[in-house]
């Protein structure tokens, strides 16, 4: 990563609230797929990642590259992998970040092996050991839209417009609509 310094596991895992495997797992990928971009943090949405699993490695994901659903660029896709893209806007450039296929991961990988042995060897070993970065060719994300809000006439929510749904020919949230 192109920053002043590097962001310590430790800082991660204090923003994630415990230190696991799947967290470790997370920081190696997104420093991989960080350092392959030569990037730094994001600060707004010139860095975009897509993640498809909603696991304890993507909190690893927006810490290190300032993706997050605030701000529209973290994209969750749900299809279950251990897996990460990065794309950065200017340069039109992407890396898929996946785990390695390498006798290490094998070895270890959900063999029940201590756990804290896990996660040092996660931690330790070489990146080509650990994560398998590629460049790969993606549409460019959209930017974050900001939409108008309206009120839902059952619970007095607020909801964007793009969400609201028509229950009895009034203006829903989607909870709303689905109790009715």
């Amino acid at each position: 990563m192109s920053s002043e310094r590097e962001i310590s596991f430790d800082e991660v895992a204090g923003f994630h609230g415990h230190v696991c495997p799947g967290l470790a797992m997370g920081y190696r990928m997104a420093l991989g797929g960080m350092r392959a971009l030569a990037d730094a943090r994001a600060e707004d949405e010139e860095l975009v990642a897509v993640v498809e699993n909603d696991a304890c490695g993507v909190d690893a994901v927006q810490y290190l590259s300032g993706c997050t659903f605030g701000k529209g660029n973290l994209i969750f896709k749900d299809v279950g992998k251990q897996a990460y893209t990065f794309f950065h806007r200017s340069s039109g450039r992407a890396v898929r970040v996946v785990t390695a296929d390498s006798e290490g991961m094998r070895a270890r990988g959900g063999s029940g092996e201590d756990r804290e042995q896990w996660i040092e060897w996660l931690l330790a070993a070489p990146e080509e050991k650990v994560v398998a970065v590629k460049e790969v060719e993606i549409p460019a994300p959209e930017y974050a839209r900001i939409h108008k809000s309206t009120t839902c006439a059952f619970c007095g929510e607020r909801v964007m417009e793009t969400r609201a749904r028509l229950r009895d020919g009034q203006v829903s949230c989607i909870p709303c609509a689905e109790a009715g």
